[in-house]
């Protein structure tokens, strides 16, 4: 009898075990990170999502409790239909540029504002510090998210053209493909060009046949898309440095315990810092292979285009008066830039 009660309290207990490694296995939280662009590292947001991955894996509170699923090349969907799925969370985080997030959050589309940036140190520092604690407030207020960061695209955005632009009057109704985003719309259409917005697709084939007269782009998409074979001018307009944003459902934020979540706020601010070192690199490299391959870079005169832009300012801003102390923050945070 005696043996038989030890029997069964032995079993209870390797049952009992069992059952709580089970339970620990199925805490494990499982994210699933959307992308629109490809898994490599001609990828911002790859770069963003590896280095995140590995400072989840050598991190011995997260490595077990957090499991991440990448799924890059737009697989869940476009980005117009993902960031609906973030937000109802479907899916978990999502890596893009923060224009798409507009149609939820139009105040976001700020960022798109030609000029509002002199370079990337400028949006660090900004989306840092209160201005972007406000926009990040307004994300998850509006749309129901958390935002783990504001990364940078690789490199500023400048135009591409077939013909040489030398002064600003040059670039007087060339057709210029942009995103069809509205303030980068009105951006190009003030700074002299017209406009035209056109999925990524066609872009090659139309600077072949003349529909467009060039592009505006960063670097290392210039250079991966092979847009140089036919667009050989580079203006340095630097008209853009609209960043990245990595957006978790907030609901999904909530599923992590409550004290795993600075953890991973903190390896999502490390893969932030890694991937703006990493952003620059990758863009000098780009300007190099470019001019390898026969591209000629020229200058501009920034600051008559600045003022040629400023009505799009003026115009938003009339529209969400509201943003007018984050365009006085992220002013003040160019001025401490360039006092580094």
């Amino acid at each position: 009898m005696l043996h038989q009660v030890l029997v069964c309290t032995f079993l209870s207990s390797v049952l009992f075990a069992a059952g709580g490694a089970a339970a620990q296995a199925q805490a494990a939280v499982n994210l699933r990170v959307y992308s629109s662009l490809t898994a490599d590292d001609n990828s911002a947001h790859y770069i963003w999502f590896k280095r995140f991955q590995a400072n989840i894996d050598n991190n011995a509170k997260l490595k077990d409790q957090i499991k991440l699923s990448y799924f890059p090349n737009g697989m869940l969907g476009k980005e117009a239909d993902a960031i609906q799925q973030v937000r109802i969370g479907a899916i978990n985080v999502m890596i893009s540029g923060t224009s798409i997030w507009a149609t939820l959050v139009p105040e976001i589309s700020v960022l798109d504002l030609g000029y509002l940036f002199k370079n990337f140190d400028q949006v660090g520092n900004a989306l840092d510090g209160p201005a972007g604690k406000t926009l990040s407030d307004l994300m998850l207020k509006k749309s129901n998210v958390v935002v783990l960061g504001y990364a940078y695209n690789l490199g500023a955005r400048n135009i591409y053209t077939k013909k040489p632009i030398e002064k600003p009057e040059d670039l007087k109704n060339l057709k210029i493909r942009v995103l069809p985003v509205p303030n980068f719309i009105a951006t190009i259409n003030h700074m002299g060009a017209v406009a035209v917005p056109m999925p990524g697709g066609e872009v090659y084939s139309s600077l072949q046949m003349g529909v467009i007269d060039g592009l505006e782009h960063d670097s290392a998409t210039v250079l991966a898309n092979k847009y140089y074979e036919i667009a050989k001018n580079a203006t340095l307009t630097q008209h853009i440095y609209n960043p990245i944003m990595i957006a978790m459902n907030n609901s999904s934020f909530q599923q992590i315990p409550e004290p795993l979540r600075p953890e991973l706020l903190a390896a999502a601010k490390e893969a932030t810092q890694y991937e703006r070192r990493q952003s620059g690199l990758i863009e000098q490299k780009a300007v190099e292979q470019l001019k390898a391959q026969g591209m000629v870079f020229r200058e501009i005169d920034r600051n008559y285009l600045r003022g040629e832009v400023k009505p799009v300012w003026d115009d938003f801003l009339a529209k969400y008066p509201q943003m007018k102390p984050v365009v006085d923050e992220i002013n003040a945070a160019g001025s401490s830039a360039s006092a580094q």
